[in-house]
């Protein structure tokens, strides 16, 4: 198998992987997960705004989550570990669920849109971005962008920094998906433009000629 190959079936993994706790931890307000290969096994790292949901009564739902790791997943020897959200305004999966609640509850989607955005640059973060998506004014489904701070969508900044959660509600009019981005505080900012002294001393202007 190609390097490329194994990387998209890893990635894809993860995702499925994502989905399956995201509803059966919906009651600990699941918070992502991380997982890295070492060579005795699998590291399952689950975070989660109420972390004894995840663990269960003598540990039984972190045992049926380990069991179905290893038997509907295929992930070898997984040691499954929990740590509590310890910040919920910068963690996207929270926020975004958070939005969920409140949009089911009937508070409108621009209101509680602001609200987030609020708290989570309060919190810290470089830049954040919200997607909201379905009915939202009218019969015909489209999508409204908050956002604020700054973002990157390409590159390695994006790729090695930018979290992501995703929700989904169900209301009358039909499902409302909510997508949340943040840039964490500890991400670096792009370098700045550095202007290089002209020969004889002094630093020339940016875009202007010698005349």
């Amino acid at each position: 198998m190609s390097a490329v190959k194994q990387i998209l079936q890893t990635r894809i993994k993860k995702a499925d992987i994502e989905e399956y706790l995201k509803e059966r931890l919906r009651d600990a307000v699941f918070g992502g997960v991380t997982i890295s290969f070492t060579p005795i096994g699998t590291r399952v790292t689950i975070y989660a705004m109420k972390p004894s949901r995840v663990i269960g009564a003598k540990g039984r739902v972190i045992k049926e989550i380990t069991e179905t790791l290893e038997k509907m997943f295929n992930v070898e020897n997984p040691v499954v570990t929990v740590v509590e959200v310890e910040v919920p305004e910068l963690n996207p999966y929270v926020m975004a669920q958070r939005i969920a609640q409140a949009i089911e509850r009937g508070v409108r989607y621009r209101r509680v849109a602001f609200w987030a955005i609020r708290r989570i640059m309060e919190a810290g973060a470089r830049g954040v971005e919200i997607t909201i998506s379905g009915k939202l004014t009218s019969a015909r489904a489209r999508s409204e962008k908050f956002t604020e701070g700054f973002l990157p969508k390409s590159g390695e900044l994006a790729m090695d920094y930018v979290l992501e959660g995703k929700a989904d509600v169900q209301l009358k009019t039909g499902v409302f998906g909510i997508k949340v981005k943040i840039y964490p505080p500890d991400a670096p900012l792009p370098e700045l433009i550095t202007v290089k002294p002209r020969e004889g001393g002094g630093e020339g202007p940016v875009g202007q000629g010698s005349g």
